[in-house]
């Protein structure tokens, strides 16, 4: 029986580049609370771990009460959900080589720490939502990256045999560890340390020529 190929990609910081729409959202509700903004490589510096990480640094940076949490949480995924992605863009490249996964039979999916609901709303804005037979969001499950079951529930929905991870950062290096699968670093996203010491099966700064590197990582034969 022939086995089932997939790749499955974080999204925020690997697929698109959605900080500026995050750090709007967030520096809105600073602002009508009374607190001093941050600059973009500040908030990208607080992305990784789910909105309710990033929220609790942001708080923390500001020295905010904890229990504003749940509140402030929930005022900027409001705010970002209503910015309907202006600010976000698919990095380049990733459009063709999605299709041309596709087009070899490779099962594709997502997995991130982006909440679900909003997950789903970015990929449906940028029509990416065509590519991905399954999206495992940070709040899908009972536990989110760097814990392995994210990931594993992905290829367990995507039946898949071989399987790459692909992603930007040491959150998803030791989600891709944990599950025990290889692993393509993209060096162009949101990660907080160098490339070189990311764990990684292969490392790449452009979508260019991204089919071929995710093929080869799976000792699949390109079709004509």
């Amino acid at each position: 029986m022939q086995e089932t190929c997939a790749v499955i990609f974080d999204l925020d910081g690997t697929l698109v580049d959605s900080a500026p729409d995050i750090h709007a959202s967030v520096n809105e509700m600073l602002i009508d609370e009374g607190f001093g903004t941050f600059t973009l490589p500040e908030i990208i510096s607080f992305i990784g771990n789910g909105l309710p990480a990033l929220i609790e640094k942001v708080m923390a940076a500001r020295s905010i009460a904890p229990q504003e949490f749940q509140r402030l949480h929930d005022d900027v995924l409001q705010r970002y959900l209503a910015s309907e992605g202006a600010l976000t863009q698919i990095y380049p490249d990733v459009v063709s080589n999605l299709r041309s996964l596709k087009s070899q039979g490779i099962k594709m999916g997502i997995c991130t720490n982006k909440p679900e609901g909003p997950a789903r709303h970015l990929l449906d804005i940028l029509d990416l939502t065509q590519f991905f037979d399954v999206i495992i969001g940070g709040d899908t499950l009972s536990q989110r990256k760097p814990a392995a079951l994210p990931l594993r529930t992905t290829i367990e929905h995507l039946r898949a045999d071989r399987v790459l991870y692909v992603g930007d950062s040491e959150v998803d290096a030791a989600t891709a560890q944990a599950a025990g699968i290889a692993f393509a670093l993209f060096t162009e996203g949101y990660r907080k340390t160098d490339a070189s010491e990311i764990p990684h099966d292969v490392l790449f700064s452009s979508f260019t020529g991204f089919t071929e590197q995710a093929l080869k990582l799976l000792a699949v034969a390109p079709t004509d």
